[in-house]
């Protein structure tokens, strides 16, 4: 084919459009006085997770010698950071901590479930005359024994003497009831105490 050909100036390879736009230019450096195109980025710090600075490499350098994401915390609040961070800042359970008093209205549900359930050839009847096994009593901490003690209960009470126990006490010790004795309305503090404790421990 000749160059100048027909032809040839009716072929087109490329529109023509547009000039392309020039690629956007690398910001300056943060640090002050420093001219240089910032290329690295650096955290901001604590509460500011997703936002950077940027610094030239000189700069960037010198600005993580000195970063410390703990800044402004005491020791208890970073030892507690890293102990939460170990499970990913989420919530975890104890295993085995009290499992009887846990478990025990699960059992009491299956129970009942098995009494309604019909069974007119008695598969499943013997489940119910069994006896629940014997559980072991769990090892109680020091001041679940005090609590215990405040109350004047032993350390097998059922969730039932705890409360009426409980009761009673706060009716004999409440202040309206003892003319303002301070002997009576200390009592009457640590009863409350001590009844708060096991009822976070799941004694009642």
């Amino acid at each position: 084919m000749k160059l100048d050909s027909k032809y040839f100036d009716s072929i087109r390879t490329r529109r023509k459009g547009p000039k392309a736009e020039e690629p956007p230019s690398k910001p300056v450096c943060q640090w002050d006085g420093c001219e240089k195109p910032g290329a690295h980025r650096a955290p901001v710090g604590r509460h500011a997770e997703n936002q950077y600075f940027v610094f030239c490499f000189e700069h960037v350098k010198e600005y993580n010698k000195g970063y410390n994401y703990f800044s402004g915390l005491s020791d208890t609040e970073v030892a507690r950071y890293q102990k939460e961070a170990v499970t990913g800042n989420r919530p975890t359970w104890s295993m085995g901590v009290n499992k009887d008093a846990k478990w025990a209205p699960k059992q009491n549900q299956a129970r009942a479930g098995a009494a309604k359930m019909r069974d007119p050839f008695g598969f499943t009847g013997w489940r119910m005359n069994q006896r629940a096994e014997p559980t072991e009593h769990r090892r109680l901490k020091p001041l679940e024994t005090k609590a215990f003690d405040t109350l004047g209960l032993v350390a097998g009470a059922t969730s039932s003497d705890i409360k009426s126990r409980y009761k009673e006490l706060v009716k004999k010790h409440h202040p309206d009831a003892n003319g303002g004795d301070r002997g009576s309305e200390e009592r009457f503090r640590a009863v409350i105490q001590a009844y708060q404790l096991l009822k976070q421990a799941g004694f009642c």
